[in-house]
């Protein structure tokens, strides 16, 4: 009789066992390249790359930040918070809506490499 009613608690807990074991694979950190993210910046240069001072006009005045050394971790969060709505300008979160989270972490990659090095 006590197998009887082990089972179903058993079942409970690999069920359960599984369920964390899935959520933390999917919470690993994802891993940037930087030379995947020289491939992908091309929309980020026009305005990120214009020296300091540069402001956006549309669709207002916006100080566009520089992000060459920025930290990755800094961009990723930046991106995400886009994306999610937390941050609202329009035409980045745009952009960063369109990314996944390998591009994301791909892109951080490459402007947190320090100008003047080699891209691998």
């Amino acid at each position: 009789m006590a197998l009887k009613t082990l089972a179903p608690a058993m079942k409970k807990v690999l069920f359960l066992a599984s369920l964390m074991l899935a959520a933390s694979a999917h919470a690993q950190n994802v891993v940037g390249n930087a030379a995947e993210g020289a491939k992908l910046v091309a929309t980020c240069q026009g305005c990120h790359n214009m020296g300091g001072g540069y402001r956006s006009s549309f669709p207002e005045i916006y100080a566009v930040p520089m992000i060459n050394g920025q930290s990755a971790q800094y961009i990723v969060d930046a991106l995400k918070e886009y994306k999610n709505g937390n941050r609202r300008f329009p035409t980045m979160r745009a952009i960063a809506a369109s990314l996944t989270d390998q591009q994301m972490a791909d892109i951080a990659a490459y402007y947190a490499t320090a100008k003047g090095q080699p891209i691998q």
